[in-house]
């Protein structure tokens, strides 16, 4: 018997997997509502081993980005399974983080406002905290504010290496470089860049070929610093389509994907992983049935994230999420509260009611999550547990 079926009834049709009102329930406790992000944790733990495997076979350090699930026990799993540290966007992301005894923490944005930074350095004094620098007016706020307190700074200099996101350009990385390594309250460790699937400035899908560019750019970009007389620790690199293969550049020290732990639809559309390897999916209900090829559910936009949009190249996605066991069933449209499922000749036969429970994987889980006070853990055993995302909505 599957775990599904230890939890609840399920009632199979024409391939439907129909999910019983009290499937989302804990002992004789009250059911969860829906909507609501489910994590299957056995899929997770398969997850962070996998890309824990992939460093330690190129030996390098693995820094996952807590991005994507915001979980301070999720981040300790990750470390047990191998990871050096962790990363984050926010200081306040770093704050939750190291309230729960994460003690090494990189927080990959730059900072610029005297409040944030004051709060790094606070956090700097208790944990190992590295900042990331992308300008000389951050850099320099960043010794101002060091040296005020009379305390040095790890950081490492972000590069754009074709994203057009943050991030010194390439061009001018060197000569940054130079003046950071003048700061005397700055550690100047290294450099990092981000820029997920991007080959040559544009959008790709082939994923070697752009890890391996993105891995040699920045590696040569290292080795004409240290030339220069620049001591650079750090190479770090790599999202998830990219990781695996950008560490496999000689030089590389580290990676940074974030997204692996829970996979989501445009992963597997990349072909980083497959559909039955995303543990993270959301459940919804059945709200309204006004016509055959129609089905409302009640996950809007305030559920469902919409930064990866339907029909954008290069993946050229197909709705707002993949409807398991439903396949030509297209959630094609949000609004705030509701979700527009329309329905092809199959899902039709399917005979969708009013109350019925479907599972959704997102288009982009890392977003999606962030939409959520809790998210629900079924666990190896069968039992369910509604846990709160700490790091969720930590924007500052």
């Amino acid at each position: 018997m599957s775990e599904l079926e230890k939890l609840s009834v399920n009632v199979q049709m024409n391939g439907l997997e129909q999910v019983k009102e009290n499937e989302l329930e804990r002992g004789s406790g009250p059911s969860f509502e829906t909507p609501c992000v489910v994590i299957e944790t056995s899929k997770m733990k398969r997850n962070i081993e996998q890309m824990a495997e992939i460093a330690r076979l190129h030996q390098v350090k693995l820094r996952p980005h807590t991005k994507t699930h915001k979980l301070p026990r999720i981040a300790e799993l990750q470390l047990q399974a191998g990871a050096s540290g962790i990363t984050v966007a926010k200081v306040s992301e770093a704050e939750v983080m190291a309230k729960h005894g994460i003690s090494d923490i990189f927080i990959a944005f730059p900072l610029v406002s005297v409040s944030k930074i004051e709060r790094a350095i606070r956090l700097s004094q208790q944990i190992e905290l590295i900042l990331a620098v992308d300008s000389l007016e951050g850099a320099a706020l960043l010794e101002a504010a060091a040296a005020e307190h009379d305390h040095v700074l790890q950081v490492r200099l972000e590069v754009d290496t074709g994203l057009r996101r943050t991030g010194v350009l390439y061009e001018d990385a060197a000569a940054l470089a130079k003046r950071m390594a003048e700061f005397r309250h700055l550690r100047f460790t290294g450099i990092y860049t981000y820029r997920g699937a991007v080959l040559k400035g544009q959008s790709t899908l082939d994923l070697q070929a752009a890890g391996l560019e993105e891995g040699a750019l920045m590696v040569d970009l290292a080795e004409r610093l240290r030339a220069e007389g620049i001591a650079i620790k750090d190479v770090s690199v790599g999202s998830t389509p990219t990781g695996a293969y950008a560490a496999a550049v000689k030089g590389v020290t580290e990676i940074r994907p974030g997204t692996y732990v829970f996979h989501d639809r445009m992963q597997a559309k990349l072909g980083v992983c497959e559909l039955g390897e995303c543990a993270g999916t959301v459940v919804v209900t059945v709200v309204s049935r006004p016509s055959p090829d129609l089905a409302v559910i009640d996950g809007g936009s305030k559920t469902f994230a919409t930064d990866v949009q339907p029909n954008t190249v290069p993946l050229a996605l197909v709705g707002f999420g993949h409807v398991l066991g439903l396949e030509d069933a297209i959630l094609e449209r949000l609004s705030e509260e509701h979700g527009m499922l329309r329905l092809g000749p199959a899902a039709q036969a399917a005979d969708l009611k009013v109350g019925d429970r479907l599972s959704i994987i997102p288009n982009h889980i890392c977003s999606t999550v962030n939409l959520h006070n809790t998210v629900v853990l079924r666990h190896e055993d069968g039992t369910l547990e509604r846990t709160p995302v700490l790091g969720r909505g930590m924007l500052e």
